[in-house]
């Protein structure tokens, strides 16, 4: 029995004692089979055309390289690749996930998510997914890193290794979601350590830095920043919600 006809008997298995529930309504998906009910797909706000070269976000002149954030920030990473837009129906979703302890909405997320850019992950040639780390208090509250369960579903997808020992969290930050611009940097400052060691053993040059919500782009940065300095040579984040304006 192969192992990938083992994953469907389980999977089947598991569907039935546990019906899967749409991350967008929250009901038993219907028909059995979908990831999340079609008709609530329609009400998922997916970035659109032109978007900005750098952080992904959709831009109203297809003249324009960068949106003006862009235009006036450094970044350390090449660019980010955001799916959907944080609106109300995506605000609902990731406070489910993250305060409700709804953790399998994150998987059929996920799956689109790689339906939309496997190929330009495999095309940039990474030789690692690493998830932006939670504090392990945090983490131990909530119980699992909602960026980890995304690069998982990216991982199955595209092939690509998974490591979530080389990018940690030394210090627990104030919510950044209550912050502006400036005061995220100032936040997000020592914050995160990547492991210079691991890096030169794993021989790693490209990574993909995996987040659930872009914001201003403060926490890719920090990340960004810290892998390069460990030796890391490129940097190409991807994200599921972007805030459609910073």
């Amino acid at each position: 029995m192969s192992a990938g006809f083992g994953e469907r008997v389980k999977e089947t298995a598991l569907s039935l004692l546990f019906p899967r529930r749409c991350p967008v309504c929250g009901e038993i998906v219907m028909p059995k089979g979908q990831r999340i009910c079609p008709p609530c797909v329609k009400k998922l706000d997916f970035v659109r055309e032109p978007r900005c070269m750098k952080c992904g976000r959709s831009i109203d002149e297809e003249e324009s390289r960068y949106c003006h954030s862009c235009e006036t920030r450094e970044r350390h990473f090449e660019k980010n690749l955001a799916l959907l837009f944080y609106d109300d129906c995506m605000r609902r979703c990731m406070a489910a996930v993250k305060y409700h302890h709804k953790k399998e909405y994150l998987a059929p997320l996920g799956h689109l998510l790689a339906l939309k850019f496997s190929e330009e992950l495999r095309r940039f040639e990474a030789d690692c997914l690493l998830p932006v780390p939670l504090h392990r208090s945090r983490r131990r509250i909530r119980g699992f890193n909602q960026a980890e369960e995304l690069a998982r579903e990216l991982a199955r997808e595209t092939g690509i290794p998974l490591f979530t020992d080389v990018l940690l969290r030394e210090k627990k930050t104030v919510a950044q979601k209550s912050l502006g611009a400036d005061a995220r940097i100032r936040n997000l400052a020592a914050a995160f350590r990547a492991e210079e060691g691991l890096v030169r053993e794993r021989k790693i040059r490209r990574v993909i830095l995996v987040d659930d919500i872009y914001t201003t782009g403060s926490t890719l940065e920090a990340c960004s920043q810290v892998l390069r300095a460990a030796g890391v040579e490129k940097v190409l984040c991807i994200c599921l919600c972007i805030v459609a304006e910073d």
